[in-house]
């Protein structure tokens, strides 16, 4: 994270362009990585002023037949909840939580 960018190309309350679906917290990606589907390092940018990257949410795609991570940066405990259940909402899309353990105050 130190060395990209984080770009937010969703912002919260925007929709998503195939499924219809409400971000409900700002969606992105770090700039100069690359993630399984050939973009970025997908992330969740929160609402928290200290913007620690804490957990990370690993999802499968059945339709697309892929998994990705996705960074949470930065998200309050009820955001980390709302993007869980944005990935978990539909029969195609899972995604299980994990939080960094020990993160420094």
């Amino acid at each position: 994270m130190a060395e990209s960018e984080v770009i937010i190309d969703r912002p919260k309350g925007s929709v998503h362009p195939k499924f219809g679906e409400v971000y409900p917290v700002d969606y992105g990606y770090l700039s100069n990585t690359t993630a399984m589907d050939g973009g970025g390092i997908d992330l969740w940018r929160g609402s928290d002023p200290a913007q620690r990257l804490d957990a990370v949410i690993c999802t499968v795609d059945l339709k697309r037949r892929d998994s990705e991570i996705k960074l949470l940066i930065g998200c309050t405990p009820e955001e980390k909840e709302l993007v869980y259940q944005f990935h978990n909402k539909g029969p195609y899309m899972k995604g299980i939580f994990i939080p960094r353990e020990n993160v420094a105050e």
